[in-house]
């Protein structure tokens, strides 16, 4: 009698969990990692974030320290006990990377021998966590995890932290670089995406203009393995690149090479961020402006402009005698992005670099900041009118999905291509013209566009199709939107094999 007894009470308890579970079910436990640096680390801790409060998941986040940013330490670190329940950050183990890199590399050298040494401990740290994953969603550049996971019987989607039109070039490139000798930048016509608009040369990805560089084999290499992924989330919204979209899924080439199912889940983008005492006197300084008459200067978390751009920039805003907040970074005559791994470490340095006077000259009507600003904060406000921006794919969807117009600074990477469809085919940014024979644009130049931009006709036109993709953008978010929709279709199959 008592064997009995005590089976019942098992067979009773077990029958209420049961229940338990069928009126709550189960969260599907997803790993979240990105390669180093803001422009990726931001979006896939937003989308981590995602994931845990609208979509019932329990996320650990994978982050890479060695050589991480300030910037991206703060942002993982600083109040681990404000993160949402169910979200844990977890550090990679560090890596000495002295044996494996050899003088001072391109930055995308350096972040992919960072990551392909970092991912030796990845099968390690998968294996250790308590609950396997449902799935692995990583970056562009981490697709080592491919292997190992392929060994643990874990699905790996890419999160694709770039444009949809990048994306189709990328899965071009391959194909490209079989067919085409010589460089791409010597083309003589513009390079042909199949259903979506041509690339001219000057505009492509900085990163395949020298194939001979290690710079274009590591890209080569990473984008030519996307397909291996169970699908692809992208960073945008049906309305914003709907050709692209479209061609992805449709257009007998992609279909030919398998290409993964797309998830336009965007914009995946930081929605608050804590204020420091320069944010503060940021906002208060907007608070006082007048409504849209105010243009924001940031080109991004590491970009940087040479010495003699970084005067006529100074004096460009200077002429325009309109309001601006410039977020001012120390002039690097090397390297644009000379700040993409010391990001954040120079908040409070000092802007003697600026012209002689020019704080001065401008009290009143600009506000200049070292090196940081509350992004999103400033986007948001009713007093900016247009962003000067180095077009960087997460600063683009901050400003589109505030509604504010831009002007396009692109610096690196695939910020030309991005310059170029937000001025000819999205119609919310205008270019300014380099000068003849300069890489330099000049002061009158830099005038011209932001009094374009902040007084005239077609910165009004501008203001109002970025209010319209403002809206846009925000539905799609929305419960029952496409972007939620389809994300939502993802986690109801991560959650339909917790039932299997």
């Amino acid at each position: 009698m008592p064997d009995n007894i005590e089976h019942i009470s098992i067979s009773t308890s077990m029958s209420v969990l049961a229940a338990k579970q069928q009126l709550q079910p189960m969260k599907p436990h997803i790993v979240v990692l990105p390669s180093p640096g803001m422009g990726h680390v931001v979006p896939l801790f937003q989308l981590a974030e995602r994931l845990v409060t609208h979509h019932a998941c329990h996320v650990t986040f994978l982050n890479i320290p060695t050589e991480a940013s300030p910037a991206q330490t703060q942002l993982l670190h600083h109040s681990p006990n404000n993160l949402p329940p169910g979200l844990r950050v977890i550090d990679l183990p560090t890596v000495d990377l002295s044996a494996t890199i050899n003088g001072d590399p391109p930055v995308l050298t350096r972040l992919c021998i960072n990551v392909q040494q970092t991912l030796l401990s990845l099968k390690s740290t998968l294996s250790q966590l308590h609950n396997k994953p449902r799935a692995l969603v990583i970056d562009l550049f981490c697709t080592q995890a491919f292997e190992v996971c392929k060994e643990l019987s874990i699905p790996v989607y890419t999160f694709f932290t770039a444009s949809t039109l990048l994306l189709a070039f990328s899965l071009l490139l391959p194909q490209l670089d079989r067919e085409v000798t010589g460089e791409f930048v010597d083309l003589p016509e513009p390079v042909s995406v199949p259903g979506c608009s041509p690339i001219r040369t000057e505009d492509l990805i900085l990163q395949v203009t020298d194939r001979k560089s290690d710079e274009y084999k590591w890209y080569l290499h990473h984008l030519s393995r996307v397909p291996l992924a169970a699908g692809i989330f992208l960073n945008t919204w049906e309305n914003l690149e709907p050709v692209s979209i479209r061609a992805l899924r449709e257009h007998p080439f992609y279909q030919k090479i398998s290409t993964p199912p797309l998830y336009p889940i965007g914009p995946i983008i930081k929605e608050t961020e804590p204020l420091t005492p320069t944010g503060v006197e940021c906002l208060a300084w907007l608070d006082k402006q007048p409504l849209d008459s105010v243009v924001f200067v940031a080109l991004g978390s590491g970009g940087t402009v040479s010495a003699e751009q970084l005067t006529e920039l100074a004096w460009g805003l200077e002429l325009s005698q309109q309001r601006f907040i410039w977020v001012a970074r120390a002039p690097s005559d090397v390297n644009a992005c000379a700040a993409f791994f010391n990001a954040g470490d120079d908040v409070y340095g000092s802007i003697s670099y600026l012209p002689q006077g020019f704080l001065e000259r401008t009290r009143g009507v600009g506000l200049v900041v070292s090196s940081w600003a509350p992004q999103v904060a400033i986007l948001r406000h009713p007093s900016t009118a247009a962003f000067l921006s180095h077009c960087g794919w997460n600063s683009t969807l901050e400003s589109l999905a505030q509604g504010v117009p831009m002007i396009a600074w692109p610096l690196y990477a695939e910020q030309r291509q991005n310059a170029t469809m937000l001025a000819e085919e999205i119609g919310v940014a205008v270019k300014p013209a380099v000068e003849a024979g300069t890489r330099v644009v000049g002061r009158e130049e830099i005038e011209k566009v932001v009094r374009v931009s902040l007084e005239g006709e077609e910165g009004k036109g501008m203001r109002l199709r970025a209010r319209e993709l403002k809206a846009s953008a925000s539905k799609a978010l929305e419960f029952g939107g496409s972007s939620y929709s389809s994300l939502a279709d993802v986690v109801e199959q991560w959650k339909a094999k917790l039932e299997t």
